[in-house]
């Protein structure tokens, strides 16, 4: 008698995600808003144990993983769910056209020379703050951009309105030659994180409360095979979130850098 496979229960995260969505979700709907509290109770009628950290079952499924299959089938052709911030403790569950924003394989990478102190590469703790250690010491946000920035403060904990709490990995000041100033918040990605459309949108938001008078250039980096950087410019755009510019920076000792390189460089810059 062939051996029957057995199949994969869902996970306590997965489990009071979908259940949330079924308590809410109708056919034909594209949004609707639900509360953290709901999860003690779901988590008790599911017979389950709740997460110390409630709200790492939202950050999961915004940044590490999938939705479950259950919530992704009843998104509409071309669209997909995501979970955003509505409020403190309240969440909104939303049909976009894209949420995970992955590097391009087939740009050019760009050779640097790695100035990020040995001492920093031997302690860093995680790939995400090796990753903003990196492009803080290589100021990769000045190179990707064209202008010269400071970093201002890393871990941003902060409330915006209709969202709530939000956190930004690090924000960055900067000015051109024409003297515009500019704020720039950083999101870091390491390890099976990837970035979230949710993430631009509130950071984008958060600095047009907390920065008016400057101008926003929302920045995601990410770290690639062969110790490659990925770094994108983002921007809201009816509502969704456009991709403006994306480089791929490859940190290596300057002999690295041939003189083909220069040359394959100097060909591809400003006229």
């Amino acid at each position: 008698m062939p051996r029957q496979r057995s199949v994969r229960q869902p996970n306590r995260y997965q489990a009071i995600i979908a259940t949330v969505f079924e308590h809410h979700h109708q056919p034909g709907i594209t949004e609707f808003e639900f509360t953290r509290d709901e999860f003690e109770a779901i988590a008790r009628t599911l017979g389950i144990k709740l997460p110390k950290n409630v709200g790492d079952v939202i950050y999961s499924f915004r940044y590490r993983n999938e939705l479950p299959d259950t919530i992704r089938a009843t998104a509409v052709g071309g669209l997909e769910w995501i979970i955003e911030g509505a409020g403190r403790a309240r969440y909104r569950f939303k049909q976009v056209r894209l949420n995970r924003i992955l590097p391009r394989e087939e740009l050019l990478t760009i050779k640097v020379p790695d100035a990020t102190p040995e001492i920093i590469g031997a302690y860093a703790l995680s790939d995400e703050q090796s990753l903003l250690a990196k492009v803080r010491y290589n100021r990769l946000v000045d190179v990707f951009l064209g202008i010269t920035a400071f970093s201002l403060q890393n871990h941003l904990r902060t409330t915006v309105q209709k969202v709530g709490q939000i956190e930004i990995d690090e924000i960055y000041v900067g000015i051109d030659r024409h003297g515009r100033q500019f704020v720039v918040p950083v999101q870091a990605k390491g390890g099976s994180d990837k970035h979230g459309v949710v993430q631009t949108q509130q950071d984008v938001m958060c600095c047009a409360e907390k920065f008016p008078d400057l101008i926003c250039r929302a920045v995601s980096a990410q770290f690639m095979s062969e110790e490659r950087i990925a770094m994108f410019e983002l921007t809201v755009q009816d509502g969704d979130i456009r991709v403006v510019e994306e480089k791929h920076y490859q940190l290596v000792p300057a002999s690295s850098i041939s003189s083909d390189d220069l040359q394959q460089y100097a060909l591809r810059g400003p006229k």
